[in-house]
């Protein structure tokens, strides 16, 4: 089965701070703190893995104002999405905005045969690979107190907020997140520029499948 709960956040960023490293197998997060009318938020956003063979990988881009309708245009505070397109869920592979290599969006998602290519080609995968460091520098480039912020995922079961900020499908079988697998579920970062564009931050972990079937599992 899907994630239990899958919406958007809207509110604005406050600041940010990182997770102290420990010795405790602890996943390391860029926790971001993100006012809204129910009040602040925590957003945990993944940026290493607990499983030293397990990396984490993410894009940075920067999508058109119109890109991330019609969840740019709800009101501040956490909204539930259906997960389906056209509802302003995210789908890492099957979004149009998201679909293609860093810095390209296509105006409607390529053809199947010419997704296949890319992935066989490898400029679907772009996916930028490093250290802990590395990957929270890159989230934290991005983010400036006081705009307005729009994260995707799972929220919290008690509090406020909001955490499965990465890819949601693709998991292999006989992982413990398989049955959480499902599609227009994935979670994001975007930050809103003073230009109305938006600067985007998506991560998954390298067990993870860049192809999923109707189910969100890997194919």
């Amino acid at each position: 089965m899907p994630l239990d709960r899958y919406g958007v956040l809207v509110g604005t960023l406050n600041r940010h701070h990182r997770d102290q490293p420990d010795t405790q197998g602890r996943w390391f997060h860029v926790n971001l703190e993100v006012d809204a009318p129910a009040g602040s938020y925590r957003c945990a956003i993944d940026v290493d893995s607990k499983q030293s063979q397990t990396g984490v990988q993410w894009k940075r881009l920067t999508l058109d104002a119109s890109a991330p309708a019609p969840a740019a245009a709800l009101a501040p505070g956490y909204h539930d999405l259906t997960r389906l397109p056209g509802s302003g869920a995210l789908d890492y592979q099957r979004h149009p905005a998201l679909a293609g290599a860093p810095g390209c969006v296509f105006v409607r998602r390529p053809p199947a045969w010419l997704g296949w290519l890319l992935a066989l080609a490898g400029t679907g995968r772009s996916w930028t690979a490093g250290s802990n460091l590395q990957a929270a520098q890159a989230l934290e480039s991005m983010l400036v107190a006081g705009r307005r912020i729009l994260v995707f995922g799972e929220p919290f079961t008690g509090g406020l907020g909001m955490h499965n900020v990465h890819q949601n499908q693709g998991d292999p079988a006989g992982s413990q997140w398989w049955q959480e697998n499902g599609i227009w579920q994935d979670g994001g970062t975007l930050c809103e520029r003073p230009d109305g564009r938006f600067d985007v931050f998506i991560s998954k972990f390298s067990s993870q499948a860049y192809r999923t079937d109707a189910g969100g599992h890997p194919v």
